[in-house]
């Protein structure tokens, strides 16, 4: 341990930890020793170093940065906009005509309102799948939220569609001091052809790059790519060499059996990013199957999906709402347990984004991505089950302390790096232009 001052210095909390065979467990009454953006120790004895800041975190729980492995950042714009449809009316008649309005501009303001929801509700990491994402690249620099970003394209943009995501990956890995990680971001099977999916995957394993994409989001999908194809969307995903990737997939709850050994064998990193929140409200018939990944070894990381269709960037109502979705669906109470649900809120959701080795726990070495939760709240207290209390009693408001690489983002509830009141006055100036749907355009067709 070095004998300069730290960099901060968390004394008193209740430390999230994970033992050797990654079980959930909690240390009462530790310390955390931070310095140059990494957690130094983690310890019950009293602090020997000194540090340049000091939180005193008495009857706060120290837990890993939340991840929200799968949203559109700047449809916060479009919140409560497209209500009580059916997902093909919520595209074709509402989503996609709006957004062929969008510019930069809008991005951005909608980047930075979701980056302030975000880290006023625990989360220290995103995965984005959007567009005009320099911009988005630009917020996250500046807000200093970590996220893994990847510019969408359709097949019917062209080959230039395609060219713009590798370029937007390669430029932007490994930005923002190495908060910034990048993925190619084909939309999914239904609008991105064959011959767009096997360029992917063949830049994708050039250029050692991730790919995230929307795949069997509902069991319509899966049906429809059936009977028109004879192939189930994750099927097409494995001869396309996409599963030959580390791949990051959206929703997945339209995958079906036959799917689980293609996934079991695929040759990548393969993880499933479940929004529950959205399949509600959709109506959706299935949910992503969580234990069956399980059972084959898939990480599947918490999201919310964009505002647009989940109304809130709030993870802590996913990691909520997958446990109690996953006990309903099952018929098994015993499954998800708060514990396994906290651990596919830290370690899974950290190597869905491909960053398991960087962030998800506290422990020494990792980056120190890591927010302090107030549990002196009357809803709850008593504490018999820390987890619990975590799961299903705790809430985002709860989180009083949101740290990136170190850096303290949001202190006892103030955001501390956005101008919330100018980003929210900016945006409604802008809302009657962003709604307009006379033009008659949409930047695609949903049909699956």
């Amino acid at each position: 341990m070095s004998d300069s001052p730290a960099d901060l210095i968390i004394t008193g909390c209740t430390v999230l930890v994970h033992d050797d065979q990654e079980r959930i467990g909690f240390e009462e009454n530790a310390t955390i020793v931070v310095r140059d953006g990494a957690i130094e120790s983690v310890s019950t004895a009293p602090a020997t170093v000194e540090a340049r800041q000091h939180i005193d975190a008495r009857g706060q729980v120290a837990l890993p940065g939340l991840v929200n492995c799968h949203t559109h950042a700047p449809m916060v714009a479009l919140r409560g906009l497209a209500e009580d449809l059916p997902t093909e009316e919520w595209f074709n008649d509402v989503v996609w005509p709006v957004e062929s309005n969008l510019t930069a501009t809008d991005v951005a303001l909608g980047a930075r309102l979701a980056c302030a929801e975000m880290i006023r509700g625990g989360v220290t990491c995103f995965a984005d799948h959007y567009f005009s994402m320099d911009t988005v690249a630009a917020v996250v620099e500046e807000c200093g939220i970590r996220a893994h970003l990847g510019e969408a394209y359709f097949s019917s943009q062209g080959p230039q569609g395609r060219e713009k995501s590798l370029e937007f990956a390669l430029r932007h890995r490994d930005g923002a001091g190495g908060r910034i990680t990048t993925a190619l971001a084909p939309h999914a099977p239904y609008t991105v052809d064959d011959a767009d999916l096997t360029a992917t995957a063949d830049l994708a394993r050039e250029h050692g790059l991730p790919v995230h994409l929307h795949a069997s989001e509902n069991r319509d999908q899966a049906e429809t790519s059936l009977a028109r194809h004879g192939v189930t969307p994750i099927e097409v995903l494995r001869r396309t060499g996409i599963l030959d990737t580390d791949v990051l997939i959206a929703h997945g709850s339209g995958i079906l059996d036959r799917d689980l050994p293609l996934l079991a064998s695929a040759a990548g990193l393969t993880a499933v990013a479940t929004a529950p929140r959205g399949y509600l409200k959709f109506a959706w018939p299935t949910t992503t199957p969580v234990r069956a990944l399980r059972d084959i070894g898939v990480p599947v990381g918490l999201a919310t999906d964009g505002a647009a269709s989940n109304n809130s960037l709030d993870v802590w109502e996913s990691m909520a709402l997958t446990a109690l979705i996953q006990k309903s669906t099952t018929g098994d109470p015993r499954w998800l347990t708060s514990r396994q649900a906290l651990h596919h809120a830290t370690l899974q959701s950290a190597r869905a984004v491909g960053l398991g080795d960087r962030i998800g726990s506290i422990a020494p070495g990792r980056r120190a991505d890591l927010v302090l939760v107030d549990l002196t709240g009357p809803h709850t207290q008593p504490v018999h089950d820390l987890a619990a209390t975590l799961v299903h009693s705790a809430r985002s408001s709860d989180v009083r302390t949101t740290i990136v690489e170190g850096r303290i983002l949001m202190r006892d509830r103030e955001l501390l790096t956005i101008d919330v009141p100018a980003v929210v006055a900016e945006l409604g100036e802008r809302l009657p232009a962003l709604v307009d749907r006379g033009h008659g355009k949409r930047i695609q067709e949903y049909d699956t």
